[in-house]
């Protein structure tokens, strides 16, 4: 199968790197790595009335949380009023929420952003990363639909704006919001349009969750994305894409083609970000059972590839791309894991414990999973013990 495309910037060759069926196919043979199953005791909302899911760190230029003192930390995640009866709908009233993590308790500290100031009906995942100066958020993230709009859309646009912490305290705030600017637009020879789907859970089409990764190496900034491949000839059309700073001080940035292009396989390659680690880049991803093509049963959990370098030449882990799945008598009960360069892994309680009770309602966490620590070894991968 041909590469989807190709791009060389300051004389790195990006090229794009297939995972296959047979690579998918091969999950059923190996040996699954799976977190405990998590019960009532794990499950502490950070508030009653909102309930949270994807979250990332404010991090610095390394990855790593940016401590704002000793044992301080924030947090950003998706939050949106509990709705147990339909906790799908949150995604149509998805914000962009703040949380402290401060001596091993999270706070709520409400949306990030101040109303309107938003150009989406809704905010969806992206990532932050605070400035040297400890002050200076910069904060990337996806517009999903239009300012305004009577009915929710699925267009998404990926948008940056700057901001300055204010107060290190209990109650930090970021405040002179500014700068709000649409980082790039897509490009239609290589990613299809994010509304082009038919807005059913499992179906939707992507341009998000952009996530900041600057290489040490040469100290190029990028953003990775979840797309959706053009002129696919599938359903199953899912890439991650990659952005590249073309000059400093987030001056602008140029889009590139899918680095991975998972068509015939999966519509969904959901928050894609890399680590480095062992002199190797980590490039992770979460995905659904249910967004697999129908002939591929593979579980809900964290994939991912691994590579000498950003110019491609990327490896599935484990030989399949699964680095470890929910466990099988709760496949439905965690999502969208985060992984941080020092191993540890963020995530979300979703359909927790038996996943229904008898009337065959979800029984919907809306809180920070327990931490997970991953183990890495070149092309292998699993869960620390």
């Amino acid at each position: 199968m041909p590469v989807s495309g190709s791009s060389t910037i300051r004389g790195m060759h990006l090229e794009t790197t297939y995972w296959t069926a047979a690579e998918v196919e091969a999950i059923r043979r190996q040996r699954v790595s799976a977190p405990a199953v998590i019960g009532a005791d794990d499950v502490l909302p950070v508030t009653d009335t909102i309930g949270i899911w994807d979250a990332w760190p404010v991090q610095d230029a390394d990855g790593m949380p940016a401590a704002i003192g000793p044992g301080r930390t924030l947090w950003i995640a998706l939050g949106a009023p509990r709705r147990d009866d339909d906790p799908d709908e949150r995604h149509n009233q998805a914000r962009i929420h703040l949380v402290l993590h401060a001596n091993g308790q999270w706070r709520h500290l409400g949306p990030v952003m101040p109303d309107g100031f938003s150009p989406g009906s809704r905010e969806w995942s992206g990532s932050a990363v605070l400035a040297a100066d400890r002050q200076t958020l910069t904060l990337y993230f996806t517009a999903a639909g239009r300012r305004g709009e009577a009915v929710p859309t699925f267009e998404q646009r990926l948008f940056s704006a700057q901001a300055t912490l204010i107060g290190r305290g209990d109650r930090p705030t970021f405040a002179n919001w500014r700068g709000l600017r649409e980082i790039v637009q897509r490009d239609p020879s290589f990613y299809m349009a994010s509304d082009g789907g038919t807005g059913k859970i499992g179906t939707i089409k992507a341009f998000r969750d952009p996530a900041y990764f600057r290489d040490h190496r040469d100290g190029r900034e990028f953003l990775f994305f979840a797309g959706s491949r053009a002129d696919a000839g599938s359903d199953f059309n899912g890439v991650i894409g990659a952005i590249v700073a073309t000059s400093g001080g987030d001056a602008a940035w140029r889009l590139l083609p899918p680095i991975i292009d998972a068509t015939g396989v999966n519509n969904e390659l959901e928050r894609p970000h890399v680590i480095r680690h062992g002199g190797l880049y980590y490039l992770f991803w979460s995905s659904q059972r249910h967004v697999f093509a129908p002939a591929l049963a593979a579980p809900t959990g964290l994939y991912g590839m691994v590579a000498p370098s950003l110019d491609g030449g990327w490896r599935p882990l484990n030989g399949t791309g699964l680095v470890f799945a929910n466990p099988a008598e709760a496949p439905r009960q965690a999502y969208s894991w985060f992984v941080l360069p020092d191993l540890s892994v963020i995530s979300f309680i979703d359909d927790w414990g038996r996943g229904a009770d008898a009337a065959g309602a979800r029984r919907f966490g809306g809180t920070f999973a327990p931490l997970l620590h991953l183990r890495l070894a070149g092309e292998t991968a699993g869960l620390r013990s």
